[in-house]
């Protein structure tokens, strides 16, 4: 048996070893932490003249490969990042056929309703900064933005209402039928 004085002695050592192993200070210290109290609870199983470093750097050791082992059988298998990335289903194409009935809605608009939209609503511009640009009152930049945004709206709607009129032919009919 040691003494526990001996073993407060290979603490550095430890420390330096646990860090190799680790690559992590806060992780290191866990470790050493829990090796030395695993010495002392084991310490009856230590013999007489043998080295004490390597009895308690071995101890360190398995320690440490167990952890690992544990970590990467139960942490990293129902880890459920790489589960939920496969599972992902990538929007993009709905937000891109929006983006583009919007564009085209704004195409359709009058170049004063463009310009309102664009300089308020997507360079976040303020109504005076418009006035001031536009070199027109307050008052008239608010009821051209009014005005621009009923009609971008009414060209969005015409445009969802011709997307779902879908022309009824006897073909259709036969194969719904099929």
């Amino acid at each position: 048996m040691f003494k526990n004085a001996a073993l407060l002695e290979e603490t550095d050592r430890l420390k330096k070893f646990a860090y190799r192993l680790t690559r992590n200070q806060s992780d290191a210290d866990d470790l050493v932490q829990s090796t030395l109290l695993r010495a002392m609870e084991k310490k009856h199983l230590f013999k007489e003249g043998t080295n004490l470093y390597s009895w308690i750097s071995k101890i360190m050791y398995n320690m440490f490969v167990s952890n690992y082992r544990r970590k990467t059988k139960f942490e990293m298998q129902y880890d459920p990042e790489p589960y939920l990335e496969k599972q992902k289903i990538d929007a993009g194409q709905d937000i891109k056929m929006e983006i583009q009935e919007v564009d085209n809605a704004m195409d359709n608009l009058s170049d004063d309703h463009r310009n309102i939209l664009v300089m308020i609503c997507v360079k976040g511009m303020s109504y005076a900064d418009v006035s001031e640009k536009l070199e027109i009152p307050v008052g008239t930049v608010r009821s051209r933005l009014s005005r621009a945004r009923d009609n971008l709206q009414q060209e969005l709607d015409t445009t969802i209402k011709q997307e779902k009129f879908i022309p009824s032919t006897p073909e259709h009919h036969y194969r719904a039928a099929a």
